[in-house]
């Protein structure tokens, strides 16, 4: 069964499970759990959280403050002068206000018991008058792995200094394959939006570790504006293997989509690394191919924060590409990684994505289709047909959807349309993936599709249109993956929050894409202008080299075609003066009159190359 645990309301974060599973407090908390529950006051309606992360039975009855939420296992508060209990707990981190409020109904023997000893240090509290504050708890997870040749590297920025933030602080503890904890620091924050690198060499070396591979559970103090830890992630090997992914969902949904299964000769490794302080039971997570009902569980536990690498065929032998898998997470995992090994050894990395379960069909989307013009797009690139193979597989992303109408428009870089293909009314179990090159060839120029919904084929869409898209390099082992999710792009009216804005409420009309650089790998950035209806012509678009520090250093400029694309590459772009006063820094692309999609990579001498969407500050 699911975890009973709210991670995420109403585009509204949810911090109850944050604040109870820090690994900070998981010590206290084991303490905490040895002690035989008391009465129970729950006002602000975290019991079913409570009791799924820590195990416990509930007493009963269970006093509550909301008369809507009273019942036959929850006596209103105002009962408890009939109890006379002699101990309570008062279910909150901030308890004061509501003792206050119900002491003239208890006893004067009456032990009062909250949750302020599980508290983090003041010292880490944002906003210590409202201790659930998103604020409080800016944390992520990140897969962590410096083994057999292998390393990891999290690069990210200090954007809440654009806020204000000028006291933040870095904490970080690196658990291992079991869960253990290896390692632990806090290191200050400059009050500049700079670079922020993890390296898992440097680490290794700072605290004279063995080989690892588990995760890194990172929580930045001090933020404003938001609580989003965002970073991308390479994965690199000595042998010049490269990949890259990304994290900005802090959360643990109840179920993930996207895992493709392998192709013959492949191997498909999911990283499942438990977020939580207690124990993923045996059999407490499943997996399933994509629409067929049968579950297959996961027959073993999963240790606290430890990590477990599953062989996809294991559970799956006879599962084969374009099939693919969906995760039964039950709120246990923030954002499991998978790996691709193909049949030359090149290793790839990418993440399955949030499988929503709030999301029905709207109709209204087709009804809307000569306002909204293409709508919801979800934009890629097309590689040099002549040396890559592009490939695309939509996939489901809402447990409501059975069937996708979707198709493919094809264009060059620069906004030429080059062709049309249409999936059809994809059914939810579907094994249908576009070879691009079987579509358009465009020899050593590049170009991008659109995924766009069909109405001529159906009209059950969510706007939660999702595809993973893979790149193989024709001659060489090397490959990469990412997969995304679609958006409505430039438009001046708004639909549903879209488009959406990286900061503020809709309608996002502008860009604001941070790039992670490497300083002796060639780095370069695929920038997309898809539109859903008429825009301008040609993006005006800022490309600023900054430090690690966070000054300015350089600007270049970009005019992007409308539905076309632009590939630079950063060691072309600024001068090599530029590049070395800027060491350890990044790129800010900023565009003051459209909304492009990003897309990052690295590429070796040796044509080994990393590829993943970027995200904005």
């Amino acid at each position: 069964m699911a975890l009973r645990i709210k991670t995420f309301a109403n585009q509204k974060p949810c911090t109850f499970f944050k604040a109870l599973g820090h690994p900070m407090i998981a010590e206290r908390l084991e303490i905490f759990k040895k002690s035989p529950l008391p009465a129970i006051y729950d006002p602000e309606g975290h019991l079913d959280d409570f009791l799924s992360m820590t195990g416990l039975s509930a007493p009963s009855p269970i006093y509550v403050q909301a008369i809507e939420a009273s019942g036959p296992n929850a006596a209103l508060i105002s009962h408890i002068s009939h109890d006379k209990p002699n101990k309570l707990l008062i279910l909150s981190f901030d308890p004061e206000k509501h003792l206050t409020q119900i002491k003239y109904l208890l006893p004067p023997s009456c032990e009062i018991m909250s949750l302020k000893d599980l508290r983090l240090p003041d010292e880490m509290l944002q906003d210590s008058t409202n201790y659930l504050s998103d604020l409080n708890f800016s944390t992520n997870f990140a897969f962590f792995r410096e083994e057999n040749g292998w390393h990891t590297r999290v690069k990210s920025a200090n954007c809440w200094a654009k806020y204000g933030s000028k006291d933040s602080k870095l904490w970080a503890i690196l658990f291992d394959e079991n869960g253990k904890k290896i390692a632990d620091w806090e290191e200050k924050i400059a009050p500049t939006v700079h670079s922020i690198v993890i390296d898992s060499r440097e680490v290794k070396k700072r605290f004279n570790l063995p080989d690892f591979t588990g995760q890194l559970f990172i929580h930045i103090t001090g933020t404003k504006g938001h609580s989003i830890v965002k970073y991308a992630l390479d994965t690199f090997h000595d042998s010049g293997m490269i990949s890259a992914t990304h994290d900005a969902n802090a959360w643990p949904p109840e179920y993930f989509s996207g895992l493709p299964a392998p192709r013959t000769g492949e191997k498909v490794i999911l990283w499942l690394q438990n977020s939580h302080s207690f124990t993923v039971p045996a059999k407490g997570v499943s997996l399933n191919l994509m629409g067929q009902a049968e579950n297959v569980y996961l027959d073993r536990d999963i240790p606290p924060f430890g990590t477990y690498a599953l062989d996809v065929a294991t559970l799956f032998p006879k599962a084969r590409w374009p099939q693919q898998i969906e995760l039964h997470a039950n709120h246990y995992f923030v954002r499991p990684r998978y790996e691709v090994i193909n049949k030359k050894g090149y290793r790839c990395m990418a993440h399955m994505n949030v499988e929503r379960n709030d999301l029905k069909p709207d109709f209204k989307v087709k009804e809307l289709k000569d306002l909204l013009g293409k709508a919801y797009i979800l934009p890629a690139p097309l590689f040099p047909t002549e040396d890559y193979t592009t490939s695309v597989l939509p996939t489901p992303m809402s447990r409501e959807l059975q069937f996708m109408p979707v198709k493919a428009l094809v264009y060059d870089k620069n906004g030429n349309f080059k062709g049309t293909y249409a999936f059809g009314n994809l059914p939810r179990h579907h094994e249908k993936a576009l070879v691009l090159n079987d579509l358009v060839q465009l020899g050593k120029d590049y170009g991008h599709v659109e995924l766009v919904y069909d109405f001529e084929a159906g009209d059950e869409v969510d706007g939660w249109l999702h595809a993973i898209f893979r790149y193989e390099h024709k001659d060489l082992p090397a490959q990469a993956e990412t997969s995304f999710g679609s958006h409505i792009f430039n438009t001046a009216f708004t639909y549903k929050n879209e488009p959406q804005s990286y900061k503020g409420p809709a309608p996002g009309l502008t860009t604001g894409l941070f790039l992670r650089v490497d300083d002796d790998i060639e780095s370069f950035c695929h920038l997309i202008y898809p539109t859903s209806t008429s825009w301008h012509e040609t993006s005006d678009t800022k490309l600023i080299l900054y430090t690690k520090d966070g000054a300015p250093i350089a600007e270049a400029s970009l005019k992007i075609p409308r539905s076309g694309s632009r590939v630079w590459v950063y060691q072309d772009t600024f001068s090599a003066t530029d590049r070395e006063k800027a060491r350890g820094g990044y790129v800010i692309i900023n565009d003051a009159t459209c909304r492009l999609f990003g897309y990052h990579g690295l590429r070796q001498k040796d044509g080994s190359f990393s590829l993943d969407h970027m995200f904005g500050f």
